[in-house]
């Protein structure tokens, strides 16, 4: 029992990569355990140790208390806590692993990266030292050379710093020398965060020639990096720029390029965008954003965005069971040629504020609350450079009630305020006020039925009787000139989708919803109803389903299938039945396919901007093929013109050591101000020296 446990103190230090305890718990397993004559202790035969997380395994282990040194006899496997794993055939260690010699070794690192040696030396508990060095993350097969390696002189690894430096190393491909670097530094495969460039990429388009990007990407401790991508072709010369830093109530991140290139000679050309969001004190949440370029078409040629406009804002938010408050200025770069202020204004501003509580007197909900918003002009398109302001007061009550046969009522009624000033407007200039009452009565009636195979249907017809007027001046219509009929406002008390329009008169809607699920797998929804009014509206447009003194019919499905399909669908049908604005989706997601399509059609309406129909087919295809290759393709098709819009393809292969991933796409332009063009990119990354990528893929099986 004494040697036993003299053979426990002398070996609880090796198990464990830093200092341990007296007081932690071993466990030490051997076939025998003796004190040889020289009055060392040896453990031999399957030998095998754990401690807090490390074991170790060996043929024998003989601790010599003189030299303070432990020698194990190989096969040796050591796993630490932190998932460093050392073989060796025969190893002299201290007894705490801080210092020694491992022959014969290897040394895997996150399960990831593999480096083969002659001896590795471990030292201060921190570095541990390769000679004559192989260091792969792909399988290796016996009389095989791995599709990469790094054959290096020497390679030390920093357990502190998780860095690994190379010297004298020479990359290849299938046992081919590639290139020759005197030195080089890498991180290991835990490491999230480190200053080094990060992987370059290849692009080649019709307008920038081929060209290559190299990232490199610089840590200012854990809340601040800074990337910066230089960006060289023969036709341009470009940086691009990427910051983002975490604060202990927000974080910001500011994206930007500077850009010399023949597209447009002696112009510089570039953009900025900036994101961020702050926690305020009293639960506010601040957010704001800035977007800008240097000309329409840069975001583009670039690949950065394909907005129309740029959006530069600034926000903030409360909400609170009882209580809502939130406001946003905005400020609009129209990109296109034909965006004017007219359409869009380039300044809007608006607040609101709004309570909730539950009366005791009345029941039911109340809510009120005050808005103020603005559209400014600063310059004049189109022969306006009109400013509207608006102040609003509203107040709505809303309650429920529950009828014997299951008949559901809900009541809702409310009263508005509202003062224009609108200027720079001959035609409309001047102050104006407008009182707007209304109320409404809504009916459902759900009813369900249990079929026998045990599917479930529920059938809600709906019917909802409106009411609204408007007493006062009529101000300009800045914000409702785009209002439409969908699911979601069939049985709303306006259909508008702003405050400057309200719909006047008595009308009526109804129809009703079938929900059915079905246990052998599969679920619908249909959806379908209209609007009738006494009075008809000039301010709905023509195609909007809401024009005339009877709306279109809203017919809306959802399908669910087994195997993952499913669809989804709109469309407004006249009277005549004629479809109107439509628009459907499928999707699939299986494990090897995931498909999504889409298309949609919107007639020509002048009121909305739009001379011309739009039809237009959208599909998002991703094939898995193996665990090795995938493929995935997208595009749109405007068939209104008969012609394409964009067109993309990408082939995947990935494997435990190796990523690539080669893209090409096609943008067309139909325009003076923008050009088309093909984009082809290139993407090489080694997969063991970035964290994240281990358990990605099948890894490759040696076969004989």
């Amino acid at each position: 029992m004494r040697l036993l446990r003299a053979l426990f103190a002398a070996l609880l230090p090796i198990l464990a990569a830093m200092p341990l305890a007296a007081q932690n718990a071993a466990t030490l397993l051997a076939d025998q355990i003796s004190v040889i004559s020289s009055g060392a202790l040896a453990a031999r035969g399957n030998v095998e140790a754990f401690f807090e997380g490390t074991r170790l395994s060996a043929s024998g282990i003989v601790y010599d208390p003189g030299t303070d040194r432990i020698i194990f006899e190989g096969p040796i496997l050591i796993r630490l806590a932190d998932g460093t794993v050392f073989t060796a055939e025969r190893a002299d260690l201290g007894p705490r692993l801080e210092n020694g010699l491992l022959l014969g070794a290897r040394m895997v690192l996150d399960r990831q990266l593999q480096f083969a040696a002659n001896q590795i030396k471990r030292s201060e508990g921190r570095y541990t030292e390769l000679k004559s060095v192989v260091a792969t993350s792909c399988q290796v097969c016996a009389g095989e050379a791995p599709l990469w390696e790094i054959r290096a002189g020497s390679v030390t690894h920093d357990q502190s710093e998780r860095q690994l430096y190379f010297s004298d190393a020479v990359f290849r491909v299938r046992g081919v020398p590639v290139f020759w670097l005197p030195w080089m530094r890498m991180p290991d495969p835990t490491l999230k965060r480190a200053t080094g460039f990060l992987i370059p990429s290849l692009r080649s388009t019709d307008l920038l020639g081929v060209g290559i990007k190299t990232p490199y990407f610089i840590t200012f401790g854990d809340t601040r990096d800074l990337t910066i991508t230089p960006y060289i072709s023969p036709l341009t010369t470009t940086i691009e720029a990427r910051y983002r830093q975490n604060f202990l109530t927000g974080k910001i991140e500011v994206n930007g390029a500077l850009t010399q290139d023949k597209i447009r000679p002696g112009q510089a050309r570039g953009y900025l965008f900036t994101t961020g969001q702050f926690d305020l004190p009293r639960d506010y949440l601040l957010r704001f954003g800035i977007q800008t370029a240097s000309d329409e078409g840069y975001l583009l040629d670039y690949g950065h965005s394909a907005a129309d406009r740029l959006e530069n804002f600034v926000s903030f938010s409360r909400f609170r069971p009882d209580f809502i408050s939130l406001g946003r200025l905005t400020a609009y770069q129209g990109l296109l040629p034909d965006v004017t202020t007219e359409s869009t204004p380039p300044v809007l501003g608006n607040a609101r504020f709004e309570r909730r509580i539950r009366p005791e007197l009345l029941g039911g909900l109340l809510r009120y609350g005050a808005e103020i918003e603005g559209h400014a002009r600063p310059y004049e398109t189109s022969g306006t450079s009109r400013d509207v302001a608006r102040i609003g007061l509203s107040g709505t009550w809303q309650d429920s009630y529950l009828f014997g046969p299951g008949l559901i009522a809900e009541a809702e009624t409310g009263l508005a305020l509202d003062a224009y000033g609108t200027f720079d407007d001959p035609a409309n200039e001047g102050l104006l006020a407008r009182v707007q009452p209304k109320a409404m009565l809504t009916l459902r009636w759900p009813l369900i039925r249990t079929a026998a195979s045990g599917g479930t249907d529920v059938l809600e017809p709906v019917a909802s009787i409106a009411w609204s007027e408007s007493f006062g001046g009529t101000p300009v219509n800045e914000d409702s000139t785009r209002s439409e009929l969908d699911s979601g406002n069939l049985f709303a008390l306006s259909h508008f989708a702003g405050q400057d329009r309200i719909e006047t008169g008595p009308r009526l809607a109804f129809g009703g919803t079938w929900t059915h699920s079905d246990p052998a797998g599969w679920s619908g929804r249909l959806t379908a109803g209209q609007i009738r009014r006494l009075e008809a509206s000039p301010d709905f447009a023509t195609t909007s389903g809401l024009a005339g003194y009877a709306s279109n019919w809203l017919v809306a499905g959802q399908l669910a299938l087994p195997l993952g399909l499913t669809f989804d669908g709109r469309a407004l049908l006249s009277e005549d039945g004629i479809f109107g604005k439509s628009e459907g989706r499928m999707g699939w997601s299986s494990k090897k396919f995931d498909l999504s399509a889409s298309y949609v059609w919107l007639d020509a309406d002048l009121a909305e901007d739009r001379p011309d129909e739009i039809a237009e087919w959208a599909l998002d295809l991703g094939y898995r093929i193996n665990d090795v290759w995938s493929l995935d393709l997208s595009g749109r098709y405007d068939l209104a013109a008969d012609r394409p819009a964009t067109a993309g393809a990408t082939i995947g292969w990935n494997n435990e050591c190796v990523s690539v991933e080669l893209s090409a796409s096609r943008r067309y332009v139909y325009s003076t101000t923008v050009s088309s063009s093909t984009d082809l990119s290139l993407e090489i990354g080694l997969n063991g020296f970035s964290a994240g990528r281990s358990g990605t893929t099948t890894s490759r099986v040696c076969t004989n």
